[in-house]
């Protein structure tokens, strides 16, 4: 098969390797579509250390949509052909390779394979491209759960990237009457816009007056400020945790979810008095697969709209490289099939 393999910052290789077998309780899958995550851009533009823990000389890639190539001698409930999604935490039996699972390699071998634990089944409601992207979309729809949304409660998220993005769509699902989506980027802010959501772009928008203006007024410590309930950090901007600090309403939450978010100042007290909630939100589980399996079949949002660009896998390089490019890019997908 061939294999992506990370050398180190701006270095990967497609090799050729071995075809992994399957034992008697194993499953082969093979990769019908892979998505880009923020993370992989970063290790691949910075070096290890910098997003998931990519080994130098690894397979790397952990979003993917798959079919199903072999089954092991005893295995009964899945049969050749049947598409699914990997769950990276848990398909390769090692934990410690979640961001490694090799979403980026032609195959993935599943040991001891189970129906919804490590393999989860796409309906066909679900077109290939859109499945690719169920993984980022859980760990948006993690962080929309976390923020405890309620009925008719407003929110901004940071970020329009593809965590941002799906995380305004599962607070929309979850309840919630406005969301206001910001960045620094007018071409995802225009992927937000066109699918429903307000828009900011704090480069040059006051944060303050247009969250106000869209989503009303409320009670903070020092006096008004915009009537969110929920804060998500997408985005992992050291102003993001400051400028909730300083609009944040009486009894808000603010979920960490940017795996660049890093070390934060942060005045306890000030949020004790305010009675506000820093809540972290990492990965994602079983309910939130089966909530963004429900999402997507339910058709209600365009979802494949956010992916911008579409590369074979023999061109993965340069689609790591356009994956980085914010102003023209927001979702980049690696197809393995011509």
């Amino acid at each position: 098969m061939k294999a992506a393999v990370y050398n180190g910052k701006r270095s990967i290789s497609i090799v050729e390797k071995p075809t992994p077998v399957c034992g008697p309780h194993d499953v082969l899958l093979k990769t019908v579509y892979a998505s880009i995550c923020g993370t992989d851009v970063a290790v691949y533009q910075h070096g290890p250390g910098t997003g998931h823990k990519v080994a130098v000389g690894g397979e790397f890639g952990h979003e993917a949509v798959c079919r199903i190539a072999a089954v092991g001698s005893e295995v009964t409930d899945f049969q050749i052909g049947q598409r699914v999604y990997p769950y990276p935490l848990l398909v390769t039996g090692d934990t410690g390779r979640a961001g490694t699972m090799g979403a980026f390699s032609e195959y993935i071998l599943a040991p001891h394979a189970r129906w919804n634990v490590g393999l989860y089944a796409v309906p066909d409601e679900i077109d290939d491209r859109t499945a690719a992207l169920i993984e980022p979309f859980t760990v948006g729809t993690r962080a929309a759960r976390r923020s405890q949304p309620k009925a008719g409660e407003n929110a901004i998220v940071f970020g329009a990237g593809t965590i941002g993005i799906t995380a305004a769509i599962a607070l929309k699902e979850f309840g919630c009457r406005e969301v206001l989506v910001c960045d620094l980027s007018d071409f995802r802010l225009s992927k937000a816009r066109g699918l429903g959501f307000l828009t900011c772009n704090t480069g040059r928008e006051d944060l303050n007056e247009t969250a106000s203006r869209h989503l009303g007024m409320a009670h903070g410590l020092d006096g008004m400020v915009p009537n969110a309930d929920i804060y998500i950090d997408a985005a992992g901007s050291p102003s993001v945790l400051e400028q909730f600090e300083a609009m944040g309403k009486i009894g808000s939450r603010f979920v960490a979810v940017a795996v660049l978010a890093g070390q934060r100042p942060v005045n306890i007290l000030r949020m004790t008095y305010a009675q506000q909630s820093l809540i972290g939100s990492g990965g994602y589980f079983p309910e939130d697969v089966r909530d963004v399996l429900a999402m997507m079949a339910g058709g209600k949002y365009d979802i494949s709209s956010i992916i911008t660009q579409e590369f074979p896998h023999s061109e993965l390089a340069a689609a790591l490289e356009t994956a980085g490019d914010t102003d023209h890019a927001l979702n980049v997908v690696i197809r393995y099939q011509d």
